[in-house]
């Protein structure tokens, strides 16, 4: 070989290490874990309040420092955040209860998987009629949500009062064993329950709804409880429910940082859950 020609080859292998070197250089690790290096983005479906405006103010805050960026997808309805997981338009979402991620996934075959409680959205009896309780009269109209998670949730906070009785595992209105003020029920989607307010003697309407309706705790006749079993968990698929990205923004939705916003920004309707 010529000494020109072996000149060249050097030359080219040279500037060939030189060009992976650089390349290198600038790829992240896996996981995201050496020094400096970025996360990535989550895309996290919700619906705007409070989930959304909790996981923006994480995105702006803990998470830029944890080297996480948040995408937040907005949703309108409890119909479609796990369906857009399922089929991956979203890495994961936040607005649902354990009970209702578990109905869903044996209604439609899917295996989503909670990561763990995030926060409770209380939820609460509104009423523009009476002012407590014991004002419902007999047959007075309830109105409630038409989905097996949330219509149960309601029929059981009457029957903690005693207003009625129903079995353990009630999801709608046959799990009614007695009735004894001959309550009307109104089954109604859930987005629209502040609107059927002034149609009805009292309506239970989940805090994502009754914000942005105006409806706060000082105008519910009756209030959840931090007893409640309706925590909201974050939601994603099996095989990101170890990714890095989705185990710190857990870490991050409950930390103190996160449980003091929640605490100035909403009063008690939603109740902090604090790891670690």
């Amino acid at each position: 070989m010529s000494r020109s020609l072996r000149t060249a080859l050097l030359a080219s292998a040279a500037a060939t290490a030189l060009l992976l070197s650089g390349c290198a250089s600038t790829t992240p690790s896996a996981g995201g874990e050496g020094e400096g290096d970025d996360l990535g983005t989550l895309k996290v479906g919700a619906l705007q309040t409070p989930a959304g405006d909790i996981l923006n103010h994480i995105a702006e805050t803990s998470a830029k420092e944890a080297g996480l960026t948040i995408e937040f997808v907005p949703f309108t309805d409890y119909n479609t955040p796990n369906t857009a997981l399922a089929d991956g338009s979203i890495d994961a979402n936040l607005f649902q209860n354990a009970t209702f991620l578990e109905t869903f996934n044996e209604q439609a075959g899917g295996e989503l998987v909670s990561v763990g409680e995030a926060y409770l959205p209380s939820a609460a009896f509104y009423s523009d009629k009476v002012s407590s309780l014991d004002e419902l009269a007999d047959g007075a109209s309830i109105a409630i949500p038409n989905d097996p998670t949330n219509e149960g949730r309601a029929l059981k906070l009457l029957a903690s009062e005693g207003l009625i009785e129903v079995d353990d595992d009630v999801v709608d209105l046959s799990g009614i064993t007695a009735n004894p003020k001959d309550f009307e029920f109104r089954e109604i989607e859930n987005a629209t329950l502040p609107q059927a307010l002034p149609d009805v003697d009292a309506a239970f309407v989940t805090i994502s709804f009754a914000l942005p309706a105006g409806l706060t705790s000082d105008k519910a006749i009756l209030l959840e409880g931090e007893d409640s079993p309706y925590y909201n968990v974050l939601a994603t698929r099996p095989e990101l429910e170890d990714d890095a990205r989705v185990q710190k923004l857990y870490e991050l939705l409950t930390s103190q940082e996160t449980a003091d916003f929640e605490n100035e920004t909403w009063g008690g309707l939603v109740v902090p859950v604090v790891k670690g």
